[in-house]
């Protein structure tokens, strides 16, 4: 059984929520470091506030503030990497799939709400360096693509201040 196989049968282990709760939050300070602080503000105008995405000039509203399956992030890092180090913003244990989430979702974190837009978020070269080549193939598969195992694109609907331990609720649809 390959290293494939293995994520798979993890996969089919985990199970499908509308609420969650965040476990981790990032902020991407850039060249690859990271912060993760207990609270992060997030604003429309920068997404979470100190994050590298307001300062890259080609940032993209799309992917404004990026969400990702606490328990999958775990499965790729394998115990080996710290699971953050996949560089999302907010980590949740919230089924993330496209059955669960169609864009235009708009999830709750107290008085943030975040839509969930139709950008992909794949794998970059930055996660194979930090996860492997076996977890990069396997959340980008193409049979894959619906689950979103790599994490989902929001852009902020409302502001305010998330932190570690707070609800994440799916309340609708813009």
């Amino acid at each position: 059984m390959g290293a494939a196989d293995g994520f798979e049968a993890a996969w089919n282990a985990l199970g499908s929520e509308r609420t969650g709760v965040v476990h981790r939050l990032c902020v991407r300070l850039g060249g690859g470091a990271h912060r993760c602080p207990d609270a992060v503000a997030i604003t429309p105008d920068a997404g979470v506030v100190g994050d590298h995405w307001a300062r890259d000039p080609k940032r993209d509203v799309a992917a404004q503030v990026t969400l990702m399956r606490w328990d999958v992030a775990n499965l790729v890092a394998g115990g080996h990497t710290p699971p953050e180090a996949a560089g999302d913003n907010v980590f949740v244990d919230l089924d993330l799939s496209e059955a669960a989430l169609p864009v235009g979702s708009v999830i709750r974190i107290g008085a943030v709400e975040l839509v969930v837009t139709d950008k992909p978020h794949l794998g970059c070269s930055k996660f194979r360096s930090r996860f492997g080549a076996d977890a990069m193939r396997w959340v980008n598969a193409p049979e894959h693509r619906d689950r979103r195992l790599r994490g989902v694109n929001t852009t902020v609907r409302a502001g305010g201040t998330i932190a570690v331990g707070d609800r994440a609720v799916v309340v609708g649809f813009v």
